[in-house]
């Protein structure tokens, strides 16, 4: 004799945050973005708060650990820049839109010690597939490739080494100047002969 299935037990639905919980979410997001972006990924929760002007409390309520406020800021940051993908897709010249991208990219990530903290020591490959612009950015490179302005073997994961190594030369030489040379290098080397 089998017996009866359980009963279904009801999941709660996630219910929207109040009016002054997500302003409070909003304030901590872009305090850790100043913060972050200042003192990198060392950055204290306190520094946060303060800035934010709200208890540290609440910041762990809205972000359990120090890692998952970072990931809501890295998914932002790679949003943004997909959104810039986005927007060169729409450039006729498929060279002149990826380089667009790939510019308007690292001078973001310039402005951003914990941006170039992360690229250079953390895989996040998954939120750059989950937001698109993985999926964008082979489109921009085919379509560059197809339009003879890209070398043919050239690979999505070439823009990845590109933009890490391009993280790397901002945190260790002072100033623009090398991280935009290292930038132009690289694209020339994507460049078809």
């Amino acid at each position: 004799m089998t017996s009866p299935p359980a009963p279904a037990i009801p999941v709660p639905e996630a219910r929207p945050l109040r009016a002054d919980a997500r302003r409070n979410r909003e304030r901590i997001l872009k305090a850790a973005r100043a913060v972050f972006a200042d003192q990198g990924i060392d950055a204290q929760i306190d520094d946060v708060a303060r800035r934010a002007k709200v208890g540290v409390g609440t910041v762990y309520r809205h972000f359990p650990t120090k890692e998952l406020l970072l990931d809501a800021i890295v998914r932002e940051h790679f949003d943004a820049i997909a959104e810039m993908a986005r927007e060169s897709l729409q450039d006729a010249d498929g060279w002149a839109g990826f380089c667009r991208m790939i510019w308007r990219a690292a001078e973001r990530n310039a402005a951003d010690r914990s941006i170039c903290e992360v690229m250079t020591g953390r895989d996040k490959s998954d939120v750059v597939v989950e937001c698109g612009l993985a999926d964008m950015t082979a489109e921009l490179m085919a379509r560059a490739k197809a339009q003879g302005a890209m070398r043919a073997d050239a690979a999505r994961d070439d823009v990845s080494v590109m933009m890490i190594g391009a993280s790397a030369v901002m945190q260790a030489l002072p100033g623009e100047a090398p991280w935009r040379r290292h930038i132009e290098l690289m694209l020339d080397g994507l460049r078809a002969s």
